[in-house]
């Protein structure tokens, strides 16, 4: 049975980014507040300003307003953008090197400070440098079987270490000091400080895509095999049941209590809290799902859009509605973290008092008391 957890509502079309240009593809895109960046496979990056807005009746969308756009001057896409607000800078890879731009007018710094050599990279959000001026970055290299961590400031790049892996890296993520990295046939964790690494579990990255993402400080969610979404942590245990994707799942992001996975075919959501799939929303085309500080933006080649979450009060008292009684208080329980202690109290009492005569009127008088009380 579903749950309506999210609706899929249009951020960018596909004329204000390419008008009658059909050759043009999105390749990438990176959201830092209201600040949407596109990047596109003819080596352009736009810049947009996304304004929610929400209607008298509550409905919310979205209207997207194009800041500016501009040429990296190369015949190659744009294959990764991440922001780093403190910054102000806009990191870009293309042709296996990541350009340092200002997030507002897209021009590259004076410098010219770039790193060459990069497959792929993604930024350390739990840094260990603890420089508020400085990003954490960690990139796979072009060179056999090597993984990179740099700092980033404003102006200029520094390379901190370079480690050695037993098998080709193709997807990483970082955490502290850990990576999890996916290799050809394996995930591990590999703690580049000590150098130590712990096999998680085997993966053949030839039949399909490997997912690897950080989900919060010291735990991370992957593909793993049989279409199972598995969770680890820095230790290379599981504090939780894994998820049943597809087969084919393109990528993943989370918004608690929901990972949210897309496929060929569909956007499918899973509650942490229980495992079970909540929702399934039919989407074709789809190839990127990324959250952003909560947000989940999923694109195809052509559009933009973003998955917005229903309140969860709201989830809980269709779950009430429907007299899916224990489904309603593992959410209400999980909500704790999002909303504040006394709302929340005042929220929980009632909904167990609900739950109590939804247990009642069925005859389940032992639950019913247990609920009332």
């Amino acid at each position: 049975m579903s749950v309506k957890a999210f609706k899929i509502v249009s951020a960018v079309e596909r004329e204000m980014l390419m008008g009658d240009k059909n050759y043009i593809n999105i390749e990438c895109i990176e959201c830092c507040g209201k600040n949407l960046y596109i990047g596109t496979n003819d080596c352009f990056i736009y810049h947009f300003l996304l304004d929610e807005k929400i209607s008298t009746t509550g409905k919310i969308t979205f209207a997207a307003t194009k800041q500016l756009h501009k040429y990296l001057g190369l015949k190659k896409p744009v294959s990764e953008l991440k922001a780093a607000s403190a910054l102000t800078r806009l990191l870009v890879l293309c042709d296996n090197t990541i350009t340092l731009v200002n997030m507002m007018n897209l021009e590259p710094v004076p410098t010219g400070a770039r790193i060459k050599g990069a497959v792929t990279f993604t930024l350390n959000e739990n840094p260990v440098s603890g420089d508020p001026f400085c990003v954490e970055v960690c990139i796979i290299s072009v060179k056999r079987r090597t993984i990179q961590v740099y700092m980033v400031f404003e102006d200029r790049v520094q390379i901190v270490k370079e480690v050695f892996t037993p098998e080709q890296p193709c997807a990483v993520a970082i955490d502290g000091y850990y990576l999890c990295l996916a290799l050809t046939t394996q995930y591990i964790i590999l703690n580049y400080n000590t150098g130590v690494s712990q096999d998680l579990f085997p993966y053949c990255s030839d039949e399909k895509r490997p997912i690897v993402k950080r989900i919060g400080r010291q735990e991370f969610l992957l593909a793993g095999p049989g279409g199972l979404g598995m969770f680890a942590t820095v230790d290379g245990i599981s504090q939780r049941a894994p998820v049943h994707w597809s087969e084919n799942v393109i990528g993943a992001a989370l918004c608690f209590p929901y990972v949210v996975a897309l496929d060929d075919e569909f956007i499918t959501v899973h509650s942490m809290l229980d495992q079970q799939q909540k929702q399934t929303l039919p989407f074709k085309e789809g190839h990127i799902l990324q959250d952003f500080e909560g947000k989940v933006i999923v694109a195809t080649n052509k559009g933009v859009y973003i998955l917005v979450p229903l309140p969860l009060e709201k989830q809980i008292q269709d779950l009430l509605a429907s007299h899916r009684v224990e489904e309603a208080l593992v959410l209400a329980k999980g909500a704790r973290r999002n909303i504040p202690k006394e709302k929340f109290q005042v929220m929980y009492q009632r909904i167990l008092q609900q739950a109590g005569f939804i247990q009642f009127a069925q005859l389940q008088f032992l639950e019913a008391k247990e609920l009332f009380r």
